[in-house]
């Protein structure tokens, strides 16, 4: 009869360390670092004599010892030739709060995003922030620029929310809406006594924030989707993905970069993504009808001229 510990769900412990941890074997057969090597590993290169335990329980006893010491420290010493490769964390992966000088921001800067210590405040932050209509092309911008420039779209007003809720000692988390014929949509995503809410920026009114009462992240995408739709009024919204942890990116890139984070975008969309509804769903839902339509063409913030010029030119080279 195996024990309690044997019978542990090995996959799923594995599938959650590896979502968080990174293997560096090259740079622990180099021999960088001064960290120690985990128990199992430690007796079999000093040669200690005791019962050898089966793998599977050494793999489980492996990663539950993995400490967040490690997150400060270099690789693990070179162990002896032949032992399993080892799994370290990443610096920032164990971050719970964030510092002026883990994000690299001015004290200004900094103070700003300490300042919206709720969910209530980033909401409010985020929706006087202007719209960002991308005039001269695509955008992802950092949080410093978009602070600086007081305009964002759906990620980057995703992206300055999740590093709020860093500040504030809560993990920076967003996730990705997977539409067709349509653009994707991306919110920052959070928990309170067990459910989850969202933050979004969005120009309309149909896909603003979500308050914390979702039981699951399967919950709350779906209540994007009846308004979710494009400019043939078709429902769109198809797939959401798992929540990404920002703290997986080097914050000079996302947060107090000058260049577009489009690497953020690219591991969003490399995310497993989980379908909302399937075919036989889909056969029964309906258009947005007329006063719907109508509703939907309240915006926030007026377009400028010249996005409307821009559209206008796309439009006759489609005709063309």
């Amino acid at each position: 009869m195996p024990s309690a510990e044997e019978r542990v769900d090995l996959p799923a412990l594995e599938a959650d360390v590896a979502q968080r941890t990174v293997a560096e074997p090259a740079q622990l057969r180099a021999g960088t670092g001064r960290g120690q090597p985990f128990e199992d590993e430690a007796h079999e290169s000093h040669g200690a004599s005791m019962p050898a335990a089966p793998p599977r329980l050494k793999r489980i006893r492996r990663i539950r010892r993995m400490r967040p010491g490690y997150a400060n420290q270099g690789l693990a010493e070179p162990i002896a030739a032949g032992a399993a490769a080892l799994y370290f964390f990443r610096t920032m992966i164990r971050k719970r709060t964030a510092r002026r000088e883990d994000l690299g921001l001015t004290s200004a800067e900094y103070a700003l995003l300490a300042r919206l210590d709720s969910p209530r405040k980033i909401q409010a932050f985020v929706h006087r922030l202007r719209q960002n209509f991308e005039v001269e092309g695509d955008t992802c911008r950092p949080v410093r620029v978009v602070l600086r420039e007081r305009r964002a779209h759906c990620i980057e007003g995703a992206m300055l929310a999740a590093c709020a809720f860093w500040v504030h000692g809560e993990p920076p988390l967003i996730l990705d809406m997977r539409a067709v014929r349509d653009f994707d949509h991306v919110v920052a995503v959070y928990r309170r006594q067990g459910c989850w809410g969202a933050i979004s920026k969005t120009n309309g009114i149909a896909l603003r924030s979500r308050d914390p009462v979702y039981r699951s992240l399967r919950e709350l995408a779906m209540s994007y989707f009846h308004e979710y739709s494009n400019r043939r009024d078709h429902k769109t919204l198809r797939e959401y993905s798992l929540p990404y942890d920002l703290r997986r990116v080097d914050p000079k890139l996302w947060v107090s970069g000058e260049k577009n984070a489009w690497e953020v975008a690219e591991h969003l969309d490399e995310l497993r993504h989980f379908k909302l509804v399937n075919g036989r769903h889909l056969q029964a839902v309906t258009r947005r009808d007329p006063f719907e339509r109508r509703a939907s063409l309240l915006l926030q913030y007026r377009r400028p001229r010249a996005l409307i010029e821009k559209l206008e030119r796309l439009k006759k080279k489609r005709k063309k």
